[in-house]
C-alpha cells in the first residue's frame, strides 16, 4: 500500500507534498483573475457604412446580402442586426458557450467575403470590418484639453496616432477602440443653388473626386529598353493623394470642348478638414474628450492589464502636449479587486475556525497542526488542477475553495483520530498505531472522496449559463477533495 511505503518513508511522503504545493503556487501566478467565468456566448461583429443611405436602404442592400450568407455558421446560435439612418449597419452574431473566438471569426469573415460582390461598390471601397470583441467594456479611458485649448477634432487626432497604438499594445488590451471619435476626413459641404445653376449633381462631385485624388505610378526615365547604354535610372514621382482643403476646391467637375469654362469643386461648395462622423460627441467635466473602450482578451488577467493600460498611461502623460490629459472614467477591475480581496478574507477567516474547531476537539497542537498542513497542501494544490483545465480565479471558484476548506480537513482527521485511537487502546506506538490505522481506514478514506466527488461532479454537467457559472466552483471542490485524499494516504500517515 501507498501509505505503508510513506510511513516507512516519510521524507519522500513530505518531498510529494512540497512538491503540490510548489507547482500550486507557480500555477496561481499565471491564472487569469476576472470577476466571473465568461458566460457571455462568444460573438463576432460586422460593421458596414453606406454613406448617404436611409435605414431601409442599407438593411436592404447591405444588410440582407450579408445575413444571407452568415446564416448557417457552424456553433451560430442567433444574429441580431441593427442599420442606421446614417448608413451604419452592425450585424452581430452570437455563438455557442465554448465555442472559439477565432474560429467563429474566421469563419464569419469567410461567409462575408462571398458576400462582398453584391454589396454597393461604395461599401466595398469603405470596407466590411469583422471583429471579435468581447461583450461588455473593462475600462474606459478619456484624453480631453482641461483648458479647452485645443478642439475635439486635434485631440481625436492625437489620440488614434499615439494614445491608441499604446494601449493596444498592452498585453491583454489589444481590442481597445475609440469610442465617440473617428479618422479625420476631408468633407466636402456643397451649395445646392450653385450646383443647379450650373446642372451639377452630387455624384458628379463624388466621381470627380474618386478619379482625381488617386496615387498614380509614372515609371521611371531611363529605364530598360533603350537605344543605348544610359549611366542612371532616374523615378519619376507624382503629386499624390490630396491632404489640404484647397487641393479638394481645386478639382475640376466640368469642362467646356474648348477648356474655356472651367467648373471647379471650389465653385459649388467648398472642403474642409473634419472627423469621419458625428454620431457620438462625448463630454467629460464639460470639456469635449475623446474615449477609449479597452475590452478585455478572453484568458488575460484583468488585474494586469489594468495595470499595464495605467503604467502605459504615465508613461505617455510624458509626452503629452501642453493642455493634454487623461482620466480613467470606468475601471470595472476596481470592484473584481474589491470583490476578491472579500473572497480572500472570507477563505482566511474559514481557515482559521477549522484549524480552532480542530484543536477545539483533538486538544492536541501536533494533532491539530497535521490537518492544518493538508488544508494548506490541498488549497494550493488546487491551482494545479485549475490550471490544467482552464479554469480563471474568480469568485465562483474561490467560493469553492472557501466550501473545500471545511471539507478537506475532513480526511485528515479521519486518519489522526483511527492513528489515536490504535495509541490509546492498543498500546501501539506511533509507527505501528499508524501502520494499524491504515490498513483500516484507508478504504474509508478512499470512499469519502469517492462519495463527495459523486455529489459535485454531476454539477458540472448542466447546460447552458448554468452549467458555466457552477462547473468551475464543482470542479474545484472536488479537486480539492482529491487532493486531500491524496495527502491523508501519504503525508498525513507518515507524520
Amino acid at each position: 500500500m501507498i501509505s505503508d511505503f510513506c510511513i516507512r518513508r516519510p521524507i519522500f511522503a513530505s518531498v510529494l507534498s512540497i512538491v503540490v504545493t510548489l507547482a500550486g503556487l507557480a500555477a496561481l501566478v499565471g491564472l487569469p483573475i476576472e470577476q466571473y467565468p465568461p458566460i457571455a456566448p462568444p460573438q463576432v461583429t460586422v460593421t458596414a457604412s453606406f454613406p448617404g443611405a436611409d435605414a431601409e436602404t442599407v438593411a436592404q442592400a447591405v444588410a440582407a446580402p450579408i445575413e444571407t450568407q452568415v446564416n448557417g455558421a457552424d456553433n451560430m446560435l442567433y444574429m441580431q442586426s441593427t442599420s442606421s439612418s446614417t448608413g451604419q449597419m452592425t450585424l452581430t452574431v452570437y455563438f455557442q458557450i465554448g465555442t472559439d473566438p477565432d474560429t467563429a471569426q474566421v469563419q464569419v469573415q469567410n461567409r462575408v467575403n462571398i458576400a462582398l460582390p453584391r454589396l454597393p461598390d461604395i461599401v466595398q471601397k469603405t470596407g466590411v470590418r469583422v471583429e471579435k470583441r468581447s461583450s461588455s467594456i473593462m475600462m474606459l479611458l478619456a484624453v480631453y484639453a482641461p483648458d479647452g485649448r485645443y478642439d475635439v477634432n486635434y485631440v481625436a487626432n492625437y489620440t488614434n496616432l499615439y494614445v491608441l497604438d499604446a494601449v493596444k499594445r498592452v498585453p491583454g488590451a489589444n481590442q481597445a477602440s475609440l469610442f465617440g471619435a473617428a479618422d479625420n476626413a476631408m468633407r466636402i459641404w456643397l451649395r445646392p443653388d450653385r450646383m443647379a445653376s450650373r446642372g451639377i449633381t452630387p455624384t458628379d462631385v463624388q466621381t470627380a473626386i474618386a478619379k482625381q485624388n488617386q496615387q498614380f505610378s509614372a515609371g521611371a526615365i531611363g529605364q530598360s529598353p533603350t537605344s543605348k547604354p544610359v549611366e542612371i535610372t532616374v523615378p519619376v514621382v507624382t503629386e499624390g493623394r490630396f491632404n489640404e482643403p484647397a487641393q479638394f476646391e481645386n478639382i475640376i467637375l466640368r469642362t467646356d470642348p474648348e477648356g474655356a469654362a472651367i467648373v471647379r469643386l471650389g465653385d459649388v461648395g467648398r472642403a474642409e478638414e473634419g472627423l469621419q462622423n458625428y454620431m457620438l460627441r462625448p463630454i467629460l467635466n464639460g470639456k469635449p474628450a475623446v474615449f477609449i473602450a479597452v475590452y478585455q482578451q478572453p484568458g488575460s488577467n484583468a488585474l494586469q492589464v489594468a495595470q499595464g493600460i495605467r503604467d502605459t498611461l504615465e508613461t505617455l502623460k510624458a509626452g503629452f502636449p501642453d493642455g493634454i490629459d487623461y482620466e480613467i472614467s470606468l475601471d470595472t477591475t476596481k470592484f473584481v479587486s474589491a470583490s476578491i480581496e472579500e473572497v480572500v478574507y472570507t477563505l482566511l477567516e474559514a481557515v482559521v475556525l477549522v484549524v480552532l474547531v480542530v484543536y477545539v476537539f483533538l486538544q492536541n497542537l501536533r494533532a491539530t497542526l497535521i490537518p492544518t498542513l493538508a488544508v494548506v497542501v490541498s488549497i494550493v494544490g488546487t491551482f494545479v488542477g485549475m490550471t490544467m483545465l482552464g479554469f480563471s480565479i474568480n469568485l465562483l471558484t474561490l467560493f469553492g475553495m472557501v466550501l473545500a476548506i471545511g471539507i478537506v480537513v475532513d480526511d485528515a482527521i479521519v486518519v489522526i483520530e483511527a492513528v489515536e485511537a490504535n495509541m490509546k487502546t492498543k498500546g501501539l506506538s506511533a509507527r505501528d498505531a499508524s501502520f494499524a490505522a491504515m490498513h483500516e481506514v484507508s478504504g474509508p478514506v478512499v470512499a469519502i472522496v469517492l462519495v463527495l466527488a459523486a455529489v459535485f461532479v454531476p454539477t458540472a454537467f448542466l447546460g447552458g449559463t448554468t452549467g458555466v457559472l457552477y462547473k468551475q466552483f464543482s470542479i474545484t471542490v472536488v479537486i480539492s477533495v482529491i487532493i486531500s485524499g491524496f495527502v491523508a494516504l501519504t503525508l498525513t500517515p507518515a507524520l
